[in-house]
This record gives structure tokens, sequence and C-alpha cells, in this order.
């Protein structure tokens, strides 16, 4: 049987060293789902529920492998379907390939049944490579340069093959005109540094400053050593953007934690009282949590000449890799001895952590959501996967989590889409089967789709060596995060009919799937189902009750958001009395002495 153009592009798939292909199967993809099945299923064929949770599965994936994730969709509503988790990978520069079927050439411009006009629809979110492959002679080039692309730029691409085309036999690119040939598959990571010049006016403006703020991203991950290497110089503090909460642990007493709306009082209070910045791999977007302009010399660091000097009126850019950069900037840095900015740091570090630790103490009805991620936190291994979804859960992911030793830690950063926890996780166990996960979900985006993804985990669960996946839902029945920026920022009491969620038992369900399960409605509970649930031979659910009205208040509020809550609870918010008595326990603990 000859080799078909669905059999070189398994094979020429796992030549890259591809393991698994996150999909959902559909007749404009009958050729290559045929051509799995006579692979031996090489690379695996992992069968999401949905496309979008294939998408999310292969962003996850490469979020925590560092190699490119690879999903599949038939043609028309499947491939509609994929955007969502594409723009996912493209705003938070993740390498992810989307193969995505088409109907037959014969029929395209027919307006055939699922027919869909793939290229303008694929044509932002996979703006650095979109390619449909007409002929066989295009597969090698078209996937091999759509693997490379998404590496090097970070980003989504695309593949078209039309159904009819994938069931031919396959004929490589001969040695001929308007041929197109490939190379073996590959991808150097190249070392950009700087020119020695501009690391010299970089290191000019870190000498001259006395109270210097770090602001860590994601892009600073391969470059942590470094980064603590820089901090002990010039005795900066180091914030760390949400995308690069994993970069520095949590127990080194000048990581101030996460900036912005989610973010820490000592890291609002660096930034407020700082004379000179250090970025560092992170396109941070939220300027008012930045020194005021003019306030603060800076100099930022990031592979990516477009995307620099624009959150910030930076002095310095220096374009290159944040590692090499760094190794290269640090001899030309002189150490500060006097240490008392760093010492303010560490006093408000340590202060921060007691008030937190207060503030998931407090005690709500039925459950401190806070004192969720707080008990977690006290038990979680330090080799953990951590994801965590979009919503009022996000704030505890934020503040609470502390991370140490080896741990990992994601989540939807830029397009802060509602429902990749749960398919992140199970991404991240493809990629790291060995290490224990845990996803922190929401009861809404568990509605939305993290509970179908619970069939995904136990159909795929033989195959970790690490059997713990747990999943966390904050039950409290309403769509929280959405409710308290109604209040804070619109000034509207909570909208019933679009807030309130429909009552259901996760822990049920997840117990019918042979998951290990508890539900969790008292604080005491907390703790002894975390242990459970981390030393469980299976996957894991908690379903706990949380109190929907402790508010997720910024350490750093604004009058003007409080003064919206509160003209929301005047205009009729039914649960007005209890949010205010939740809101002044909880702001209490950062306020009172001696607490």
């Amino acid at each position: 049987m000859s080799e078909t153009v669905g059999d070189y592009l398994l094979r020429r798939l796992r030549e890259w060293d591809v393991e698994q292909v996150f999909a959902y199967p559909g007749d404009g993809i009958n050729g290559i789902v045929a051509a799995f099945g006579k692979a031996d299923d090489q690379p695996r064929f992992v069968q999401a529920r949905h496309e979008e949770m294939a998408a999310f599965e292969a962003v996850g994936y490469a979020k925590f492998s560092g190699h490119v994730g690879v999903c599949m969709a038939t043609s028309g509503p499947g491939a509609i379907h994929l955007l969502n988790g594409l723009y996912d990978a493209k705003l938070d520069h993740v390498p992810v390939v989307a193969i995505v079927g088409q109907t037959a050439r014969s029929a395209m411009g027919g307006s055939y049944q699922q027919e869909v006009d793939l290229q303008p629809l694929f044509k932002d979110v996979a703006s650095e490579y979109l390619v449909e492959v007409n002929v066989a002679e295009q597969l090698p080039n078209a996937l091999d340069r759509a693997i490379r692309t998404a590496l090097a730029k970070r980003a989504p691409t695309a593949l078209i093959i039309p159904a009819d085309l994938q069931e031919q036999p396959y004929t490589a690119p001969k040695h001929a005109f308007k041929q197109v040939p490939s190379s073996p598959p590959g991808f150097p990571h190249p070392v950009v540094i700087p020119p020695e010049d501009e690391l010299a006016r970089a290191a000019e403006v870190l000498d001259a400053g006395e109270k210097v703020a770090i602001l860590v991203g994601q892009g600073a991950r391969n470059a942590a050593a470094e980064v603590r290497e820089i901090a002990e110089l010039t005795g900066a503090g180091v914030a760390k953007a949400l995308l690069g909460k994993d970069v520095l642990p949590d127990d080194l007493p000048y990581v101030t934690g996460s900036i912005g709306l989610l973010g820490t009082r000592p890291s609002y209070e660096m930034m407020r009282d700082c004379d000179t910045l250090l970025i560092v791999g992170s396109n941070f977007p939220y300027s008012q949590f930045l020194p005021e302009f003019g306030q603060a010399r800076a100099v930022q660091i990031d592979i990516d000449g477009s995307m620099i000097g624009m959150r910030y009126p930076t002095e310095v850019n220096l374009v290159g890799e944040a590692k090499g950069t760094l190794r290269a900037l640090m001899p030309m840095v002189q150490r500060k001895d006097d240490r008392r900015w760093r010492e303010k740091i560490e006093k408000n570090v340590a202060s921060w952590w007691d008030t937190v630790e207060q503030q998931a103490m407090v005690d709500a009805d039925p459950v401190n959501p806070m004192r969720v991620v707080h008990e977690l936190s006290k038990r979680i291994p330090e080799d953990a996967i951590v994801t965590a979804d979009s919503g009022s859960s996000t704030n505890w992911y934020a503040r609470n989590l502390r991370i140490r030793g080896r741990m990992r830690g994601s989540l939807s950063g830029t397009l802060a889409t509602m429902g990749p926890g749960v398919p992140y996780a199970i991404g991240a166990k493809f990629a790291c089967p060995d290490r224990p996960v845990i996803a922190l979900v929401g009861d809404g985006a568990m509605q939305m789709n993290g509970m179908a993804e619970l069939l995904t985990i136990r159909r795929y669960r033989h195959l970790w060596s690490d059997p713990r996946l747990v999943v966390c839902v904050f039950h409290n029945n309403d769509l929280n995060q959405v409710t308290w920026e109604l209040r804070s920022m619109g000034g509207a009491p909570k909208f019933e009919e679009s807030q309130s969620l429909p009552e259901f038992s996760y822990a049920e369900f997840a117990r019918s799937l042979g998951f290990e399960a508890a539900a969790v409605d008292e604080p005491d509970q907390l703790g002894p189902a975390w242990e459970r649930a981390l030393s469980a031979d299976r996957p894991a659910l908690l379903d706990v009750r949380c109190d929907p009205e402790v508010p997720p208040i910024p350490p750093h509020a604004t009058f003007e958001q409080i003064k919206s809550t509160t003209e929301a609870m005047l205009k009729g918010d039914r649960d007005a009395w209890h949010i205010l008595v939740e809101g002044l326990k909880t702001k209490a603990q950062e306020l009172l002495p001696n607490r």
C-alpha cells in the first residue's frame, strides 16, 4: 500500500518528536484519522471532548513542556471551534500548530456542506504562518515551516489540508522549477545578545539608582538564576507579572509577588517608591501599576523588539534573550552596599504574608475562598504544576499561592478567557506525566466546559506515571468575577439572571467517574481534603462551597472602586450587608496592628 499524504503527515510529525496531537475527529480529516490507525496511534491521537478544549490542551502542553503543541480539527465547525484556544496561544506567545481539514478541492467555492473560507478565518490568529496545502509536494515544506515559525515566533500557525488530498498518494518535492524542498526536522535556539555599548548604558542607569525595582514576566523563566544575581547586585525587589509567577519562588524575602489588579501591596509600594525600573521578559500592560511617568529611569530586556519600550518610557531598550543578556550585563553593574531599600522591601513582604494568612483565616459563609489556596500552599509538592482559570478564583491563585521549589504555574494571561484551567491541566500531564498537577477552577468555568473534560482525564489517566491530577472547584453558584466588576466598575448591583449558576454536585459527578472526590463545606475540612487529594492513587476533585461575598479587594483599591461598590449596594444588591461585613473583616487584616 502506497504512503498517503495523511501517512506522510504523521511520519513527519514523528520525525519532529511530536508525541501527541490534541484533536477531535470529523470527516474533513478522515484521511488523517485513518493514517493514525495505520500508524498504530503514533503520535497519539488525544481525543478531547470539544475542539476548543483540544486547542487549550495543546497550549497547556506547550507552556509546560517548552515544545510545540499540536491540535487538529475537521473543516468548518471544527476549525471554528479551535479559534479561542489559538487566540490564547497568540496572546500569551505560545508555539502551537493547528492542522485543519477542508472540503474536497473539487467542491471548493460551491457552498458545499461545512465549507468555510478558512484562510480569512485564520488570517489573524495564525498571522505568522498560514497555508493551504493543495498538492502533496507542498506538504514537507509547509509543515516544517509551520513548526519552525511557531517555535521561532512563539505563536500559533495553521495548516489547512483538503479532505481529498489527505487520501492521495504522497509524492516528495522534486529538484525542479517551482518545487520547494525542506530540510530535516530540527530547530536551533539562537541566543541573541545586545551590543556592548547598549549594555553599558543599561548598567549606568542601574548603577545610578538608589531604589531599584525589577519586574519579571514569562520571558525571564530561563533566567531565574540571573534575575536573582542582578537583584542581589542592585539591592532590588522583584515583582512578577502573572504569567511570570513561577519565575522565582515566593520564599525569597525580596520577591514581592504579583503586580496589578490581582497583585500584592508590596509590589504596589515598590513601584510607587522606586527610582529605577528593570523590566525582564514582560509585556505587562497596566502602566498605572508601574512608577509614575518621570519618576523612574527604566531599562527593558525583551527578545521581541516589536514589543519593547511600549509599556513605560524606558531609557534603554535591550533586545535580547533574557539569560544571555543578563549574563553579559552583570559584570558591568556595581554592587550596591546600601541595603536600606532592600531591607524595607523585605519588611513589607514579610508583613504582607502575615496579612495574607490572617485574611485567609477570616470566617466566611461557609468557606473563605482565600483559605482554599492558603491550605493548598502549606501542602503542595515542590514539583507541582498549577493551572488557574479566569474568574474570582484567579485572585487567590495570584495572591495566596506561594511558589516554592520547581513549581510551575500558568493561566490564560492576556486573553483571560474562561475555561482553560482543566484542559491546561490535561496538557500539563502529557507534558510532565511524572509530576502532580492541580487545576484551580471556578464553578462557572467548570460548568462551561471543565466537567466534560473530566471524561478526558479518566480516559488517559493510565498514561501518567504520577496519577495525581487534582481539580479544585470554587463552588459559589455565582459568576463571581463579573459580579464584582459590575459592583466596582459600573456601580451596579448583582443581576441574578445573568450571574447566578444552577446548583450541581461536582463531587458526585467526579465520584461517578472514579475520581477521589470530596465535598467541603467547613473550613476545617480543607486541610485534610487537600491531603487526601494530594496522596490519592487516582485523579481527584475538591468541591468547595465558597462564600461569593468575600471581596477580591486590591490592596491598592481606589476611592472610585470603593465608591462604585457602595453605590451598587445602595441600589439594591440583595447581599449588601454580608458584602459590607466580609469586606470590612478582610480589609481590617491589612489595617489593624497586632492582628
